[in-house]
């Protein structure tokens, strides 16, 4: 029998609690990658910067978690979530305390690489919380489960363009680093009260073992193979790549793209517009949760996938305001993506599920090299013709969610519906098992009765 939990151990109360406080950490990176696009287009402004070196912070952010998922993972994999979790909230505090004299000596590479420290952070966190919640309760849910948790981050992400529409970009706010000091010390003392909250709340300990031992028990044995062997993870690596390379290239450069649209949009004003934007998007992740309680993830993923193709065409290529209506409807169908695939990956992984997870994190490094391709052409050519970079990554992930969609028709025919695997297994067993008690009852009778025959 394995050791530890999963979350069909918990009880109502425990699941609850759990879920509860994992999510809250949600909101905190949801804010912190919020800040993160406004301040691109500020510190063009305040440092006298291009598109392009202004993307820096997107290198540095996305290019922690290249670095740091994969230590996360194994640290994990070591000393559990909760652990985890204290150690990217530390990380998270101390770079955002250091941009107090970043600000101070107006020093771009400072925040730079105060922002590099905060991926570190986030990056962990990010391990922790999306495994935790995908694997808190049936796989059936997993992808709803998760598209909630990450509404809130989606919530955090708008009220943070909104706080730098109204701080940043009015009056002296315009040219002065003052704000951004204020705004990152209060996000520094927010991570200090989560890790201190964590501390002395009780947080039920998900295991491996006891994750593998849930799918040997019905017949499902994929994880006895190496975890390089675990195709469907190692593609959604790939995808979860070039999808976060499009989403950050999109919001990077959303700023200066509604400025540039000729229809009487400054740079405030493109600001919170920005914001409406990231609400759309949070909208669509909560429309999300709705219909993956029905439909198959796989499926779903494929449609929304198609739609960011066609929209991400259509930001590069329709003008004025037809532009603008297509970003807005790029951030709805943006809305699913990651945390879909996320727990397409790291289904049923068993004892490679906290490496999966890591290596699916890892992915968010595609937010480091995806924007300064795209700032390269916005400052060659147009903002608008830079949105034809993301979509190169849309096209990645729908060969992943269609080929994803093709294998499991292939396998178990076409289903529109989401199921539960590890479930149905079970449930198939037990109908043999009964089918062959009475099969033996049947045989038994039968034999009976011809004894029974006088001859």
């Amino acid at each position: 029998m394995a050791e530890g939990l999963t979350g069909a151990d918990l009880t109502r109360r425990q699941w609850v609690f759990a879920f509860a406080l994992v999510t809250s950490l949600f909101f905190t990176w949801g804010f912190a990658y919020g800040l993160l696009d406004v301040l691109n287009a500020h510190f063009q402004t305040i440092f006298g910067i291009g598109k392009t070196q202004s993307t820096l912070l997107q290198l540095a952010y996305f290019g922690a978690y290249l670095v740091y998922a994969p230590i996360a993972s194994i640290f994990m994999e070591k000393y559990g979530y909760k652990k985890g979790i204290h150690m990217g909230l530390t990380l998270y505090s101390l770079g955002a305390i250091f941009f107090w004299p970043s600000a101070v000596f107006r020093s771009y590479g400072g925040f730079v690489g105060c922002t590099f420290v905060i991926g570190c952070g986030l990056s962990c966190l990010e391990v922790a919380a999306n495994s935790y919640i995908s694997v808190l309760g049936s796989p059936k849910y997993a992808a709803a489960r998760l598209n909630f948790s990450q509404g809130f981050q989606g919530v955090a992400s708008f009220a943070g363009p909104m706080i730098a529409s109204k701080w940043f970009f009015q009056g002296k706010n315009a040219t002065s680093l003052d704000t951004v000091q204020w705004v990152y010390l209060a996000v520094a003392g927010l991570g200090l009260v989560l890790n201190i909250l964590f501390y002395f709340c009780k947080l039920p300990e998900i295991t491996q073992d006891a994750l593998a031992q849930e799918m040997h028990d019905v017949g499902m044995t994929n994880d006895d193979e190496s975890f390089w062997k675990q195709y469907r993870c190692l593609f959604g690596w790939v995808a979860q790549t070039a999808y976060v390379g499009a989403q950050v290239a999109v919001a990077s450069l959303a700023v200066n793209f509604l400025a540039e649209q000729n229809v009487g949009i400054d740079k405030p004003f493109a600001s919170q517009l920005f914001s409406y934007c990231q609400i759309t998007f949070t909208v669509g992740r909560f429309v999300g949760v709705v219909l993956l309680n029905w439909v198959d993830p796989a499926l779903l993923l494929s449609i929304y996938a198609v739609a960011c193709c066609a929209f991400s065409l259509g930001v590069a290529y329709g003008p004025g305001v037809s532009g603008v209506g297509c970003l807005f409807a790029l951030f709805f169908f943006e809305s699913i993506c990651y945390p879909v695939i996320f727990t397409l990956a790291t289904k049923n992984l068993g004892r490679h599920t906290k490496r999966g997870s890591g290596l699916i994190v890892m992915g968010v490094g595609g937010g480091a090299w995806f924007p300064p391709a795209a700032g390269h052409i916005a400052d060659t050519n147009t903002t608008a013709h830079s949105y034809i970079v993301p979509f190169a990554g849309y096209v990645a992930m729908t060969i992943y969610a269609v080929g994803l969609t093709i294998d499991q028709t292939r396998k178990g025919g076409f289903r529109f519906r989401t199921i539960d695997e590890i479930e149905q297994k079970r449930a198939q067993m037990e109908q043999r098992r009964v089918g062959g008690s009475d099969s033996d009852l049947d045989k038994k009778g039968s034999q009976e009765y011809v004894e029974s025959v006088p001859v």
